[in-house]
This record gives structure tokens, C-alpha cells and sequence, in this order.
């Protein structure tokens, strides 16, 4: 298909997906995103999403930008990731004369990869002033930023937060990343087209939004192709992995799937893999980009490799945007490469806040929502972004890898790509 045929589809299902509401489970994480405003007030924007009316904030003498990302707690690896990409951003707009002559200066607030700790984080970080929040990886830890940030009129702009129906928080409330709405559905295509598979079994993390809405869009999509569903397990992430884990999956085993999709993060799909390979399942795994940390090949060891994950961004891929991030990321950590994605959407989210924040009419918070709201084929590392009329959903390309050992690019190994028009 030609690039812009495909491009038309998938910034059409960009705005299906903002205008649909996803799964909203419940678990601790849960903050449920809606329609209705915040305690600051609002007013219906373009696309039924509700605008502050709250005045945000006015640039300074420096132009104050807030990173809240998880600096410690179990999400470590995406939070220094997301802060180096960001970060590199800024030194390089600062190097280039900064803007209208001020120079950037960001603000960091550490989520400690919880929810409430998150809020209490953005909340710091607002009252520095910011003129706008770029973050965060986590979907229930953005809902919960997105909510403190409408209270004062700021725009969110969300790294890796895929939960489909997060962008109903408000008109200020973008992201870099694709949507739930295409990654549960591309996993589903993969599974039953490229890999054969007929029949599978779902794990669910109930303490994350991310994971029920993950699971949903699978499950749909799986079944719509002709699959069968044989049972889906639900556990809680923090849990006691082994004995939480172990009798399920011998339920789940019972029911002869010749697959397993588990939609949690990294943190608890490397001992679920051990556990699944303990219990006799020895079909593929498959999940999303809550696997995106090495450290799944140290909790998951040989249980999980050659499973599939979805992605946003590869280091192998030879497109020039990644050329030239990954020189300039290299120049600063001694030759090595982003371990995360969220290196790559890190940087996408700070350099499209400040692309916008150059086209604004006025340097503040309520302008730069507008000129977000205006973006047009913003050219990023993780693939090309354009914002309006996408409700804050940007249409994007996603990519599957596999888990190796030593592949060409690291532990990630491309294997195919998908667009909206591959998935039937």
C-alpha cells in the first residue's frame, strides 16, 4: 500500500480510538478516566474533549518544563530512559539558541513508579511553574498526572501510556505513543496470521489499567479473526509471584492453549514465563510494550526467550530520525545504546512540547495546548506524529520483536511491522 493511503488509515483510526472509551477495570491502579471536568473547571473542545479553563502557567525568564517519570521503584528502567531521552531534547534546542532567545530548564518529579506517588509528584512539580508535563510511561500513573495538571490548565504530553481511553482526561492530554486500540489488535493479527495460533490463553494484571484495557483489545480482536479464547487468569502485580502464579497457570494448561498473551509489565512477565514453562505450556508468548526492559531476560531467563512483544521503536530501524538520535544518545553514554524504547518517545515528548511550544502565539500553558492541538507530521525518532483532529491520539506504526539473547541490535530482534491495513 502507498505511505500515504496507509497513513490516511491509520490517522482515521487514530480518531475512532480517542473517541472510544476502553477498558476501565478497577485494581489499585485504576483512577478511570472520563468525560466529566476536573475540580479546575472546563469547557468542550473540538472532538467532545474537555479544555481547562484554568490559566496554566506564563514562561519566565527560563521556559520550565516538568518530567515526572519513575526515578526509582520497580519501573526504573523506563524512568531513566524517559529522562536521559527528554533531557537530550532540551540540551539540544538550548544549543541552538533555546527559544525566542530563553533557554529551557526541566523540572523532574519522581513518580516511585506508584500511582498516588505520581500525583503527589505532579503536584511538586507544578508549583515550579511548569508550562507544561511531559510524562509518563505508565498508564494509571498519567491518568493520574493528566487530572492534577487540568486543576492548573497544563498540558500533559504522555510518553509510553498506551491505555486507549486516557486522552479523555481532557483536551490537554497528548501522546507519542500509539493507543491499546492498535497494539491488543496487532498482537492478535501476529498470533493468529504469522504464528498459527488458534487457541490461547490470556494472563491479566487487575492492578493495572494498561493490562485490562491490553488484554480487551487482544481478546476482541483474536476472536474477531476466527481464535478461540481458552481461558484468561487475573492476578495483581506486587503479589507473591510464585505461588500467586503457579495455579493458574496449571489451570490455564489444562485447557491446552497453544499460546499464552500476558499484558502485564516486565516486572512480573519474566517469573510468569518460568512459572508457564514449569507448569508444561510450551507455546509462544506474547505481550506488549509493558515488556520493554532488559531486565525481563534476568526475571524470565530461557522461559523467555523467542517470545513476541509490541513496540513503538527499535534501535536496527534505519530510518534517519533514528540514525541521528542514536548518535547524538551515544555521544552522552560512551558509545552505548537506549536500553528502553522509552529513550526514543522520552526525546518524541519533550522535542514535540517544545516544536509546539515554538509555534505557540503566546509562551504559556494555555497556548501551547493550542499549537499541540495544531500538530501536523511532527517528524519523531519513534515515526511521524501528527496530533490534530486525533483527539491526542497520534496514528503510528507499531513493530514486533522478539526476545533473543545477542540479536544484531541487542536484546530486541525486529520481526515484522504492522499498520491498521495488515490486521485483518
Amino acid at each position: 500500500m502507498q505511505e500515504k493511503k496507509a497513513l490516511a488509515i491509520l490517522a482515521a483510526a487514530a480518531v475512532l480510538g480517542g473517541a472510544l472509551v476502553g477498558c476501565n477495570g478497577g485494581g489499585s491502579e485504576s483512577g478511570g478516566a472520563n468525560n466529566a471536568p476536573a475540580a479546575g473547571g472546563g469547557t468542550t473542545a473540538a472532538g467532545g474533549r474537555t479544555l481547562p479553563t484554568a490559566p496554566g502557567f506564563e514562561a519566565g525568564d527560563t521556559i520550565k518544563v516538568g518530567v515526572v517519570a519513575s526515578v526509582t521503584g520497580d519501573q526504573k528502567p523506563w524512568g531513566e530512559d524517559q529522562i536521559e531521552g527528554a533531557k537530550l531534547a532540551v540540551e539540544e534546542i538550548n544549543a541552538a539558541g533555546g527559544i525566542d532567545g530563553k533557554k529551557v530548564e526541566i523540572v523532574i518529579g519522581d513518580s516511585a513508579s506508584k500511582q498516588e506517588q505520581a500525583k503527589t509528584a505532579t503536584e511538586k512539580v507544578l508549583g515550579e511553574n511548569v508550562i507544561a508535563i511531559v510524562g509518563e510511561v505508565s498508564s494509571g500513573n498519567t491518568i493520574q498526572i493528566a487530572k492534577a495538571a487540568f486543576d492548573k490548565g497544563v498540558p500533559v504530553v504522555a510518553v509510553g501510556a498506551t491505555k486507549t481511553d486516557l486522552s479523555n482526561e481532557g483536551a490537554h492530554v497528548f501522546r507519542v505513543c500509539y493507543t491499546d486500540d492498535l497494539q491488543g489488535p496487532v498482537m492478535a493479527a501476529f498470533a493468529f496470521k504469522d504464528l498459527n495460533i488458534k487457541k490461547i490463553g490470556v494472563m491479566t494484571d487487575n492492578n493495572l489499567p494498561y493490562s485490562q484495557g491490553l488484554s480487551e483489545s487482544f481478546k476482541k480482536h483474536f476472536e474477531k479473526l476466527g481464535g478461540t479464547i481458552v481461558g484468561e487468569a487475573f492476578y495483581e502485580s506486587g503479589g507473591k509471584q510464585a505461588s500467586e502464579y503457579s495455579g493458574k497457570l496449571t489451570e490455564l494448561k489444562s485447557k491446552n492453549p497453544e499460546g499464552l498473551f500476558l499484558s502485564g509489565y516486565f516486572t512480573e512477565v519474566g517469573p510468569i514465563a518460568k512459572q508457564a514453562r514449569a507448569a508444561g505450556i510450551s507455546g509462544p508468548l506474547l505481550g506488549g510494550d509493558g515488556w520493554d526492559s532488559a531486565q525481563i531476560l534476568t526475571s524470565g531467563g530461557e522461559a523467555i526467550l523467542g517470545g513476541f512483544f509490541c513496540n513503538h521503536y527499535n534501535n536496527g530501524d534505519d530510518r534517519e530520525q533514528v540514525k541521528t538520535f542514536l548518535k547524538a544518545w551515544r555521544a552522552k553514554s560512551g558509545g552505548k545504546d537506549p536500553e528502553t524504547t522509552m529513550a526514543a518517545l522520552g526525546y518524541d515528548a519533550m522535542a514535540l512540547t517544545l516544536d509546539a511550544l515554538k509555534r505557540a502565539k503566546a509562551k504559556n500553558s494555555k497556548e501551547l495546548i493550542a499549537a499541540l492541538e495544531e500538530t501536523v507530521d511532527f517528524k519523531g525518532v519513534s515515526g511521524d506524529i501528527t496530533l490534530k483532529g486525533a483527539n491526542g491520539n497520534p496514528a503510528k506504526r507499531a513493530i514486533i520483536v522478539e526476545v533473543v539473547k545477542n540479536g544484531p541490535t541487542g536484546w530486541q530482534k525486529f520481526a515484522t511491522d504492522y499498520t491498521v491495513d495488515k490486521l485483518n
